[in-house]
């Protein structure tokens, strides 16, 4: 299953509108262009190979060996009395062999224990891909929708800076003509001139967003589009957070991880003590030597065929085996505890995103109001400064909050969709599919409550 999932994110979702800028438009580059998510599928290509190679610890190995050499020997003889003398000298002749070796495992522990090494890595291969796919998702997300709230902010600064400039500009009418004094023309010019600044910082704030964006997806971004007007978040469905968090033990990537880490430190246990058994091996060679000289006088050729077993028993090696065995129990310890804060951790991440998705949503509702209130408060704040009864300042501070209010609107419509991901991903469920629902509330309008 998890390695369905694992194809399923490197293939990506291809629906959306082609061409537009918009969310699954950036993951799908992000697939392709991403470093991150790249190094994850190599190095899970690279783990897979550890099956093949853990199996061949089970098969025969065989190796072919030649050599050719040019030899000179002093053969000297004191022959017993009687005995025919060979001929004695320096002798120089050419020699060659070849060999070929077979071995075949019989009984190795330790080569059990490293194959089931081997697919455990596979699986946890796996998770790690998917879990990079799942990490990507977020991210692209996290930048997409940095971007629009620093656009979002950039239209405030801008919104701002309109209002300012209007009233700079009646202030200094109304100072020309005597109905006010030059304290109101200072202050509505040092409002401007601060405004002014502000738009600075947000156009600088816009770049440096969209740069972290375009490090996920090898390219700067165009426009991007907006939530549409009118969309609704829901609540986590079941709006139960234990049953969230139990959800997270069982399926999370980040603990199905760290599990595997501890089947592995169990196994190295097992790999170590192995080394402390015997083998057993079948073993043949053959062997062919040619040379043109020998000891008698005269050039032999010899072939030669062995097969048989061969048992190897490790009595003693400094104490390094038995000091490994207990390195093993020791990384299995460790092991067990990392996969705990695994658990805790997604436990406490399943708590932190499930609450901040409840409270987002009740904050998007008082928010909402909020700006209705504040836009009430400046049209009132308008009239009776037409009236006399409200200065300026006071229009420009019913202005500020409605501004105000109207920012952390949007941020917390962004947070919301971004904690509803992660609640998600926390516990193993976040796929394109959910991006994809994300991107479906995303049109070319502006922000549903920003004016």
């Amino acid at each position: 299953m998890r390695l369905n999932v694992a194809v399923w994110l490197v293939l990506g979702l291809g629906s959306g509108c082609a061409g537009a800028e918009d969310l699954m438009t950036c993951y799908r580059d992000g697939l392709q262009q991403d470093p991150v998510f790249g190094s994850a599928k190599s190095s899970y290509d690279a783990t897979k190979e550890k099956l093949p190679q853990g199996r061949a610890l089970f098969l025969p190995n065989a190796n072919i060996s030649a050599n050719t050499n040019y030899n000179v020997a002093n053969f000297q003889y004191s022959p017993p009395a009687g005995t025919p003398s060979l001929p004695a000298g320096v002798q120089k002749y050419g020699s060659w062999g070849a060999a070929l070796n077979l071995t075949q495992p019989l009984f190795r522990p330790q080569n059990t224990a490293l194959y089931d090494q081997a697919q455990i890595q596979v699986v946890q291969a796996e998770s790690q891909l998917a879990l990079a796919g799942q990490d990507l998702m977020l991210r692209v997300a996290q930048a997409y929708f940095d971007v629009l709230l620093s656009e979002f902010n950039l239209g405030t600064v801008r919104a701002q800076k309109a209002a300012t400039a209007e009233q700079l500009a009646q202030a200094k009418r109304n100072f020309q003509v005597g109905t006010a004094t030059i304290t109101d023309t200072y202050d509505a010019q040092a409002r401007y001139d601060l405004v002014v600044a502000q738009e600075i910082t947000a156009y600088n704030d816009i770049e440096v967003k969209r740069r972290a964006l375009q490090q996920i997806i090898g390219r700067l971004p165009g426009p991007l589009n907006k939530p549409q007007p009118g969309i609704t978040l829901s609540a986590p469905e079941p709006n139960d957070m234990e049953a969230w968090v139990q959800a997270g033990y069982g399926n999370s990537l980040q603990v199905q991880v760290a599990k595997s880490n501890l089947d592995l430190a169990v196994k190295e246990i097992d790999r170590n003590r192995g080394a402390t058994y015997p083998t057993l091996d079948a073993v043949g060679s053959a062997t062919y030597n040619s040379q043109g000289k020998s000891a008698l006088g005269y050039g032999q050729d010899t072939t030669q065929y062995i097969v048989g077993l061969q048992l190897n028993y490790p009595l003693y090696q400094g104490g390094a085996l038995s000091s490994r065995v207990r390195e093993a129990i020791a990384n299995k310890s460790k092991a067990e505890q990392d996969y705990e804060n695994a658990r805790r951790t997604v436990a406490q991440n399943v708590r932190q995103s499930f609450l901040a998705i409840n409270t987002g949503l009740g904050e998007i509702q008082a928010l909402k109001q909020a700006v209705a209130s504040n836009r009430l408060s400046v049209d009132a704040s308008k009239l009776g400064q037409e009236v006399g009864v409200r200065t300026q300042v006071d229009v420009l501070n019913a202005q500020q909050l409605l501004y105000s209010a109207e920012r952390d609107l949007a941020r917390s419509y962004y947070s919301t969709i971004l904690a509803q991901l992660r609640l998600k991903g926390s516990v193993g469920r976040l796929t394109p599919v959910d991006l994809d629902n994300v991107n479906r509330l995303l049109t070319q309008q502006e922000f549903p409550e920003r004016k």
